[in-house]
C-alpha cells in the first residue's frame, strides 16, 4: 500500500508540476505578447481595408483580475479610424486598397469611414477598390475611391432602401400564446407586430421618413463622389440600372470591368513595382495595432475621456456588447476624479433596454456635468434608452443617418391563457390578499395588474420627457408632440431640436476640448472590463474545456446565426419597463 501511495503521490506530483508549468508559460506568453508583438511595416507599402472582423466602435479594454493584466484590443473601429488618419502623414504608406470587402458597420459607421477616407484622399494618397459583387451598403463606402472596379461576371446592388416587419397577431390566435403590451407613445412600435395583422399609419409614415431621410445621405455622398446627380442616382436605382458590369460602368458607377490580377497590376505601376515583384501590403488591424501601440502623446498631461457606451442597456457590470450602469458608473467616476482629465465625450450606439438603468447612467452623468462638461457623440442607434443617457449632456452630436429619438415606455407580458386551456391545463391560485398573485402566464391579465403596470410605464414616461425637457430647454408640451415613441434620423432630430450638430466622433472630440480650453490633449478610452483565469485560458489556450458557453455555440452554428440567437436571448432576459427602439434596423 506504501508503495502504491507513493506511486500514485509522484504521479499527482508530476501532474501538478506539468500543469504550473503550462500555465505558467502561458501567462509569460500572454504577457509578452499582446501589444508588444512586433507588426512589420515596410516602405512604399498599401493598407488593405478589410472589415469583416470590425463590427463595433470600441473592441474593448480587459483586465484580467486574477493577473492584474490589461489586455487592449485594437479591432475597434475607432482603431481603424485613428489607424486611417495617421496613414495620412506615414511616409511608408502610398495608399488604401478596399479588396472585396464585405462590411457589418452599420450606416452611420460606414459615414464615418467613409469621410475619414475623404479626408485620407486630401494627403494626395490613393484609394482604390476592388469587388466580385458589391452589396449596395458596401459600394456606398467604396464609391469614395479613386478608381473603382467590378468583376466583369460579378454584380452591383443598387436599389433603394426597404423596410419588411412581421404581423403575428393572428398566429397568437392560432396558437393560443398571446403577448400582452402596455405601451405609452402612438408610434412605439415595438409591440405593434403583436397587436395587429398589418402596419399601422403611424409606424408606416415614420419608416418612410426614416429610410428616406437614410437614403438622402447614401445618394448625397455617393452623388459627390461619383459626380452623378442625385435625380440621376434615384432614376438607376428605379431601375436597377446598375445591376450589371456593362450598366454599371455605362452610369460611372464604377470606373472599370477587370479581374482581380489587373486590379494588382494598376496598384504595382502606382507603386512603380516590377509586374514580375509583389507589392507590400499590411492589413487594416495589423496597421491599426501598431499605431495605437506605438509612443506618442506621452507629454501631454491633458485628458479627454471617450467612454464608449455601445450595445443594449441592461442591468449589471456590462461588456462590449451590452451597456450596464457598473461599467459606465465606473467610467464616469474616474472621469469626475482624475483632475487631469478636463472632459468627457459619450460615445452613444445603443438601441435603448432598461429604463430603470438608463436612469441610473443618467444621474451619473448629471453628477459629470457638475464637474466637467459632457459631450454625447451618436453612432449607429441612440434611440430610446440610448437617447435617454445622452438628453442632459451640453451637446449632442449626431451623424446624418443616426437613427435616435424614439422617446417612448412599452411592456410586454407573455400570456398562454389559451394554449393552457387547448391542452387542457387549469391554473389555480390560493393568495393572502387581492393582488398577492401578482401576473401569471396561465390566467387572463388581470385588470388590476394592467392598470398598475400602466401607471408605472406613464410615470417612467413622464420621467423620460422631464429629462428630454431639462436636457434640451424644451417645455414637456413640445417634446410630447416629437416623442411618443417615433425614430427620427439624425438629420431630423436636428431639425426638431434633439441633437445640436451633424457630425461624428472626431467633431464632438474636438468641441470637448474647445469648451475644456486645451489644445494640447490626449485621449483615454474606457470602460475597463474584468475578466477572470477561465476567460485568459479560453482566449489563448483554444481548449474546450476552458471555452465559455457562448464560444462554443458560435462555434458550432456559425457567427450569423448566433447574433439570431442572441436576439432572442435579449428579449428573453429583458426585465422591467424597457425604453428601446421598435426594431433592429440594418441596412444592406
Amino acid at each position: 500500500m506504501k508503495f502504491l501511495g507513493n506511486v500514485l503521490a509522484t504521479v499527482v506530483g508530476i501532474f501538478i508540476f506539468c500543469m504550473l508549468f503550462f500555465f505558467g508559460l502561458l501567462f509569460i506568453s500572454v504577457i509578452a505578447g499582446g501589444d508588444g508583438d512586433k507588426i512589420t511595416l515596410k516602405d512604399n507599402s498599401v493598407i488593405e481595408l478589410d472589415l469583416s472582423n470590425v463590427n463595433l466602435d470600441y473592441a474593448g479594454k480587459v483586465n484580467f483580475k486574477d493577473f492584474n493584466y490589461i489586455e487592449t484590443n485594437h479591432n475597434g473601429l475607432i482603431d481603424v479610424l485613428n489607424a486611417i488618419d495617421y496613414a495620412k502623414t506615414d511616409e511608408n504608406i502610398k495608399g488604401i486598397s478596399i479588396l472585396n470587402n464585405f462590411s457589418e458597420l452599420g450606416l452611420a459607421q460606414s459615414k464615418a469611414l467613409r469621410d475619414k477616407l475623404e479626408d485620407f484622399k486630401k494627403s494626395g494618397k490613393f484609394i482604390v477598390a476592388y469587388s466580385n459583387y458589391m452589396t449596395q451598403k458596401d459600394y456606398y463606402l467604396n464609391s469614395v475611391a479613386d478608381t473603382l472596379y467590378l468583376n466583369p461576371v460579378g454584380e452591383l446592388d443598387f436599389k433603394g432602401l426597404s423596410s419588411e416587419i412581421l404581423y403575428m397577431k393572428e398566429l397568437q390566435e392560432k396558437t393560443g400564446i398571446k403577448m400582452e403590451v402596455i405601451r405609452h407613445g402612438k408610434y412605439k412600435s415595438a409591440v405593434e407586430p403583436f397587436l395587429s395583422q398589418e402596419m399601422s399609419p403611424e409606424n408606416r409614415e415614420q419608416m418612410t421618413v426614416l429610410l428616406e431621410s437614410a437614403w438622402k445621405t447614401i445618394a448625397d455622398d455617393i452623388s459627390i463622389s461619383r459626380n452623378i446627380s442625385v435625380d440621376s442616382l434615384n432614376s438607376i436605382a428605379n431601375s436597377l440600372g446598375g445591376r450589371t458590369p456593362e450598366l454599371a460602368l455605362a452610369k460611372n458607377l464604377v470606373d472599370k470591368i477587370a479581374y482581380e490580377d489587373v486590379y494588382h497590376e494598376a496598384i504595382k505601376t502606382a507603386l512603380k513595382v516590377k509586374p514580375s515583384d509583389d507589392y507590400n501590403k499590411i492589413e487594416i488591424l495589423d496597421y491599426a495595432k501598431k499605431v495605437a501601440t506605438t509612443a506618442k502623446d506621452f507629454d501631454k498631461e491633458d485628458i479627454i475621456a471617450i467612454i464608449y457606451a455601445q450595445g443594449e442597456i441592461a442591468g449589471g457590470e456590462g461588456d462590449i456588447n451590452v451597456i450596464g450602469e457598473g461599467a459606465i458608473r465606473k467610467s464616469l467616476e474616474e472621469a469626475r476624479k482624475n483632475k487631469n482629465i478636463k472632459a468627457v465625450v459619450l460615445r452613444v450606439n445603443s438601441p435603448g433596454g432598461s429604463a430603470l438603468t438608463s436612469d441610473l447612467i443618467w444621474r451619473e452623468i448629471e453628477l459629470t456635468k457638475k464637474v466637467k462638461p459632457v459631450i454625447v457623440s451618436m453612432g449607429n442607434y441612440a434611440a430610446s434608452g440610448g437617447y435617454y443617457i445622452s438628453c442632459n449632456a451640453n451637446k449632442i452630436f449626431a451623424e446624418p443617418s443616426t437613427i435616435t429619438g424614439s422617446i417612448g415606455v412599452f411592456g410586454m407580458l407573455p400570456n398562454m391563457n389559451q394554449l393552457a386551456k387547448n391542452i387542457g391545463i387549469n391554473a389555480e391560485q390560493v393568495k393572502t390578499h387581492e393582488n398577492a398573485g401578482g401576473y401569471s402566464i396561465f390566467e387572463p391579465l388581470d385588470e388590476n395588474f394592467k392598470n398598475f403596470t400602466l401607471e408605472s410605464i406613464e410615470n417612467v414616461y413622464d420621467t423620460f420627457v422631464k429629462r428630454v425637457a431639462d436636457g434640451r430647454k424644451m417645455s414637456p408640451q413640445a417634446v410630447d408632440a416629437i416623442a411618443q415613441g417615433r425614430v427620427w434620423t439624425g438629420a431630423d432630430a436636428l431639425r426638431i431640436g434633439l441633437v445640436d450638430e451633424l457630425g461624428g466622433l472626431d467633431d464632438a472630440i474636438a468641441y470637448a476640448a474647445k469648451v475644456a480650453k486645451t489644445d494640447s490633449y490626449k485621449t483615454k478610452n474606457f470602460p475597463e472590463y474584468e475578466k477572470n483565469f477561465q476567460d485568459l485560458l479560453a482566449n489563448y489556450t483554444g481548449l474546450a474545456m476552458f471555452k465559455t458557453r457562448e464560444q462554443m455555440i458560435k462555434e458550432e452554428i456559425g457567427e450569423a446565426n448566433y447574433q439570431v440567437l442572441e436576439q432572442l436571448r435579449r428579449v428573453q432576459n429583458r426585465k422591467g419597463i424597457q425604453a428601446i427602439i421598435p426594431y433592429e434596423i440594418k441596412i444592406e
